[in-house]
Formats: C-alpha cells, sequence, structure tokens
C-alpha cells in the first residue's frame, strides 16, 4: 500500500480532520452557549477532559464502525479521531467560565457600574481605547440587550478582540514553548503515567489495517480490556463488563441524585456531606469547612494516580485543618489563618525550581541543541532553538504588551513569571497525577502575593493608578485558568506519540485550536450578551463581581494603600520550605511516604479533592493486599468507567436535558441539582 494514501497517513492532520474539528467546535459553542450562558445548567467546559470533546470522542468511536462498512477510506483513522479530540479539549475550555466569560467580564465593568460612591469613573482613563471599548452606549447594550431588530455591534468589537487574540496567542505560544523545552524530560526520562490519556487511547481501537502489523498499543488497559482486537463492532473496552459495572455505578448515583431533582421523596446520596456540621464546639470547629465531595471523576482518575500522591493528598488536607485547630487554640483569630492558598503558591515555586534542578541535564543538552542542532530533534515537536527563542520572544512581548498599555514592566514581568511558574507546575500535575480539575493551582495567589509581599505603593508611584487598574485587568490570568491549559499541551504532545501523529502537526493543531477557540468563544457570548443582556442571564456575566471588586480595590488604595503582609510572607515562606523539605526527603529516603505534589494539590484545592483521594486510597490498599498487581490493572477499565458514567450521565444526558428544559422556561427542577465539574 502506498505510503502517502490515507490508510497510512499517520500525521492525522488531515483536512476533513481539520474541518471536522472546526464544525463540531462551532456545533458544540452552541451547546456550551445554551448551556452556560443562558440557560446556566452546567458547567461542561469546566471538566477535564473537557466535556464536549469526550461527547465528540464517544460518538466519533461508536460512528466510525459503520463508516467503515461504507469503504475502508470512509471512516476516520485513529490518528484523525485523535486530532479532533486534541482540538476540541482546546477550543471548548476557552469558552468556559473562567477564560472567555471571565474576560469579558473584566472589561466593561468600570464604565457600566461606575458610580459617586465607587469612583470608578476615576479608572476608566487607564484602560487605553485600543484595549477596552469606551463607548457607553456599546456597552449599556452589552449589559441591557439591542433593541429588537437592531443588529448586534460586532465591528465596534473587532478591533480589541483582534489586539487580545494576539496576547493570548503570545501567551499559548509561550507556553507551548516550555513545554516542548522540557517534554523529553518527563515523557521519556521520567516517564510520567498521564492518566487522563487512557480514557482517548482505550476507547479508540487500532486501525484494523494497522493492527494486524503490530500497531503499537501503550494505554495501560489495553492488555485487559478482554476483547479480541480491533475487529468486533466495538471497540474492546466496550465489550469488558468490568467497565460497565464502573458506569453503572456512577450512572445510578447521577439518576438517583436526577430523580430526587424530580422527586423529593427519592432518597438521594446528593453531591456532598457536610461533615464539618459535626464539629461546632471551638476548638475543633476551627475544621469547618470539612465536606465530603462525592466526585466521580475523580475516584475514576484518581486510581491510576500513584498510591504516595493519594495519601499526600488527603494526610497534607488533614494537615491543614491541624493548623487551624492550632491557629484557635493560640487565639490567633487574623482572616483566612492559616493561609492555604499562599502555602501553596509557596509550595508551587519551590516545585517549579526543583522540577528545573531535577532536568538540568536535560536542560544543558537543550542549550546546545540551541547551538547546534541534535540529530534526536528531528522527532521534537519543535527545533530547540526554536522553541528557545520562542520563550524568550514570547515572554518579552507579553512584558511589552503590557507595558505599552501602562502597566510598569518590573510589575508585569514578575506577575507573568509568577503565572508561568504556576502553570509549570499545574501542567506537571497533570502528566504525573492526572487530576482532572482546572482550578488546581493556588488561584488567585499570583497577583495577591505581589500585593501582600510588596504593599500596593510601590505598585501606584506618585499615587498613579494605571499599573493597578492594568493589573485589575489583567486578574483572568489568576483567578481564571487560561495558563491551565498548558496541561492539555503537553498532554495532547504525549496523544500524539501514542497515536503515531507526528509532533510537529500536533503544534500545527495546537495552534489553530487556539485560534478557532477565540473566534467561536467570542461569538457564543457576545451574541447572547447582545440578543438578552447579559444582566438579564441567569447570573450575569460570571466573575461581574469579583471584577468590580477588583477596580474598586484600586480606587481604595488611593485613600488607604496596602501595607505589607507579614502573616501571608510567612504562610507562602513555610510552603516553599516544607515543599523543598519533602523533596529532599524523598531524594534520600526512597520510600518516603509523602509527596510533594500531594501538599500542592492539598492546599491548592483540598477541600474539594481530599475526600475522593482517600476513599480511592483505601481500595487501592485493599486491592493490592487481596489480589497484588494483577488484580489492580484487571480493574483499571471499572474505574474509567466509573469517571466515564459520571460524565456521560451528568454531562452529557442531564446536561441536555437540563439546557432544554432551562431554554422552555422550566429550569427549577434543574437547578435542584446542578452538576459543576470545577
Amino acid at each position: 500500500m502506498d505510503k502517502t494514501s490515507p490508510r497510512r497517513n499517520l500525521t492525522g492532520l488531515t483536512p476533513r480532520a481539520l474541518i471536522a474539528a472546526v464544525v463540531l467546535t462551532v456545533l458544540c459553542g452552541l451547546w456550551i452557549m445554551q448551556a452556560e450562558v443562558v440557560v446556566l445548567a452546567t458547567q461542561i467546559t469546566e471538566s477535564v477532559p473537557a466535556l464536549p470533546a469526550v461527547a465528540v470522542l464517544i460518538l466519533m468511536v461508536l460512528v466510525n464502525p459503520l463508516l467503515r462498512r461504507l469503504g475502508p477510506r470512509a471512516a476516520f483513522t485513529r490518528a484523525e479521531i485523535f486530532i479532533i479530540y486534541a482540538f476540541l479539549l482546546v477550543t471548548t475550555t476557552l469558552a468556559g467560565c473562567g477564560i472567555i466569560r471571565f474576560f469579558f467580564a473584566l472589561l466593561p465593568v468600570v464604565f457600566y457600574f461606575d458610580t459617586p460612591e465607587n469612583r470608578l469613573e476615576t479608572l476608566q482613563g487607564d484602560l487605553p481605547t485600543w484595549l477596552v471599548p469606551h463607548d457607553r452606549e456599546l456597552i449599556r447594550k452589552l449589559y441591557e440587550g439591542v433593541e429588537a431588530g437592531e443588529p448586534i455591534p460586532w465591528g465596534a468589537w473587532v478591533k480589541p478582540l483582534t489586539v487580545w487574540t494576539f496576547f493570548f496567542l503570545l501567551l499559548w505560544l509561550t507556553m507551548l514553548c516550555l513545554v516542548v523545552l522540557i517534554r523529553r524530560q518527563w515523557v521519556e526520562r521520567e516517564r510520567l503515567a498521564f492518566p487522563l490519556l487512557q480514557l482517548p487511547l482505550e476507547m479508540v481501537p487500532p486501525d484494523p489495517t494497522l493492527s494486524a502489523g503490530g500497531e503499537r498499543r501503550r494505554g495501560i488497559g489495553t492488555a485487559l480490556a478482554s476483547g479480541r482486537g480491533a475487529g468486533g463492532l466495538l471497540p474492546a473496552f466496550f465489550r469488558n463488563p468490568i467497565m460497565w459495572m464502573g458506569f453503572a455505578l456512577a450512572a445510578l448515583y447521577n439518576l438517583l441524585n436526577i430523580a430526587h431533582a424530580f422527586n423529593p421523596a427519592v432518597v438521594a446520596p446528593g453531591k456532598y456531606f457536610n461533615l464539618g456540621a459535626l464539629f461546632t464546639e471551638r476548638p475543633w470547629s476551627a475544621v469547618q469547612p470539612l465536606v465530603l465531595h462525592y466526585r466521580p471523576e475523580m475516584v475514576g482518575f484518581g486510581y491510576l494516580v500513584s498510591t504516595e500522591v493519594s495519601f499526600s493528598i488527603w494526610v497534607f488536607f488533614l494537615f491543614t485543618k491541624l493548623q487551624a485547630i492550632l491557629c484557635d487554640i493560640a487565639a490567633y483569630d487574623v482572616a483566612g489563618r492559616p493561609f492555604v492558598q499562599e502555602q501553596s503558591l509557596g509550595a508551587y515555586l519551590a516545585l517549579a525550581l526543583f522540577l528545573l534542578w531535577i532536568a538540568r541535564r536535560h536542560l544543558r543538552e537543550v542549550w546546545r541543541g540551541m547551538g547546534r542542532p541534535l540529530e534526536r530533534e528531528q522527532t521534537e515537536p519543535l527545533p530547540y532553538r526554536w522553541a528557545g527563542a520562542g520563550l524568550v520572544v514570547g515572554f518579552v512581548g507579553l512584558v511589552v504588551f503590557c507595558w505599552r498599555a501602562g502597566m510598569m514592566a518590573w510589575v508585569a514581568a514578575t506577575y507573568l513569571l509568577l503565572v508561568l511558574a504556576v502553570a509549570f507546575v499545574y501542567t506537571r500535575i497533570r502528566g504525573e497525577a492526572g487530576i482532572p480539575l482546572i482550578w488546581m493551582f493556588p488561584y488567585y495567589q499570583q497577583k495577591k502575593a505581589l500585593l501582600y509581599t510588596l504593599g500596593s505603593a510601590p505598585l501606584m508611584p506618585q499615587g498613579e493608578t494605571r499599573t493597578l487598574t492594568l493589573f485589575a485587568l489583567l486578574t483572568f490570568l489568576s483567578r481564571g485558568y487560561f495558563p491551565s491549559t498548558m496541561g492539555y499541551q503537553l498532554e495532547n504532545l504525549k496523544l500524539a506519540e501514542e497515536g503515531r501523529i507526528r509532533a510537529r502537526a500536533m503544534v500545527l493543531v495546537l495552534v489553530l485550536s487556539l485560534v478557532v477557540g477565540l473566534v467561536v468563544s467570542y461569538g457564543l457570548h457576545l451574541w447572547p450578551f447582545y440578543t438578552y443582556g447579559a444582566g438579564t442571564l441567569r447570573g450575569g456575566i460570571w466573575g461581574t463581581g469579583i471584577a468590580i471588586s477588583e477596580y474598586q480595590m484600586v480606587v481604595t488604595y488611593t485613600e488607604a494603600p496596602q501595607a505589607r503582609d507579614p502573616a501571608r510572607i510567612v504562610a507562602s515562606a513555610f510552603g516553599f520550605v516544607l515543599t523543598t523539605a519533602l523533596m529532599v526527603l524523598r531524594l534520600i529516603f526512597l520510600r518516603f511516604p509523602l509527596h510533594p505534589l500531594g501538599y500542592c494539590m492539598a492546599t491548592a484545592y483540598g477541600t474539594l479533592i481530599w475526600w475522593s483521594f482517600f476513599f480511592v486510597w483505601l481500595c487501592k490498599v485493599a486491592i493490592f493486599r487481596l489480589g497484588g498487581v494483577r488484580l489492580y490493572r484487571r480493574l483499571i477499565p471499572g474505574f474509567i468507567g466509573f469517571a466515564l458514567g459520571h460524565f456521560f450521565t451528568a454531562g452529557l444526558v442531564w446536561g441536555w436535558w437540563s439546557t432544554l428544559g432551562g431554554a422552555l422556561g422550566s429550569d427549577e427542577v434543574f437547578r435542584r441539582y446542578g452538576v459543576w465539574f470545577g
């Protein structure tokens, strides 16, 4: 067979794959618009992996065998399916509440919500017209809607959104170059597990014409799927009874909650149990909130996480509760104590430095490759000299962008370094632990750290507010989760390797998906905002309250500057030192049970994940003692099915049902069981 034929085209980057990816992005965008912006039935874009991409993956896996019966060239190849899946992971995530929706919340608030009391009008001149529209009528219609028959003013948004697209693209390429430079160290030398990739690798079977020739499959559960190759109508993964047992358990959990939403008399497990309500006396009341969140996707993918990490997550979460109790005993009643998120930022920064130190030998090779290309660079996503230059040029370009907008260069550089450092560690967490949570980072702290470390005075010399105003505008980089999409960059490059897709083809896919995703996201937000009025939609624009408070703080600082906060500085230093100590101990004692990643995650978002990982840790300990590695491997499809069953029932079935019900005006029932994947 000719190597250029579609059946042997292992790049996957075919015209039909790209066309299908773009069309499916638009269709998923309509679903997202109705579900999240108009009705707010469920936040499908917050899930990891992105739920619309999972829905498309399920659809293609089920439809592809039927297409194959039409002819060998009619069906999509495995590589093409992976390309489409990777494309939608990025495009649909961009439309989420923590990226474009929050971005739109930050742009116009000082023009619409200004009053004589809050004095936001004094900040309007700090925002350049090429960055934020100043037309009050344009912004009023954004919140209140246009008149019947009046066109949506798309043209007024072209210039600022084009400028912001350049900013997003510059940051995206900067993160991508960083991933390229560290990829070999993490993927080939440290051999990270990439738990989240097991879902597409198990669901999509090898191409029939290639499996006979021994296509390489490295998904963990492939050998366990008790199937008979790729020859059936469905992949072996879907013929595995253990997978369906896990799927059924997750479906039952959600169906009981759905039935309870329609009839409160039905007994249902609910979404959580408030264990903290049992502790009402001081000092034990300091453990509140102590909630047992039921998250099937956490348990499902958490089964693939190492026992050390699972153990460390819940141990360090309880450690933070012990800190709170000790603070209460010591009568240290300062708001925010024991400053868990500040500890997390220190932990993330320490881990970022440690990861670079561990990779020092690899980075020396990368440095040599920038001067003299290495032979193995042919298989890299980008030549090292391109990636190195892209990282430097991209970062400098971002600083210049912020400086041109009015922010002091050193503030912009420091802020962006913190943002990239946190994104770097988050990406490591995704590769090693695969935590299915887009918010798994010390959100807000990248910005707050500058303020509680330096105070506000150095950021507003002579009382000039432009830097702080721009700082407020860029809150979406720390309070939102755009930098977390760096995790998809690493995972998609690994997916390219597993799917026999050229790495440089996947780089092109990543760039195209960002541009397409941004354009679609702009449209699916501006259309309902102007059609219905953003202020009349359920909940308004996500993050509006945060945006107002961010700008309001700038006005407050002009009257009462914020002083340095020693307590938070100490908390960050404590997180840094403790994480460093954990890493040193793991280097000295190979069987040391506490993992620094567990501390990072427990302090970042432990309240949401600790119970799931305590439960999955208990399961794994029991499984290893009862049946050893053999039983553990045999049950992997069941746990993946448990996660898939939750995505399917809560995300697809209930998500579509609630979206339709909300569109028809009967959304009260659906609010009783709101499913949020974030």
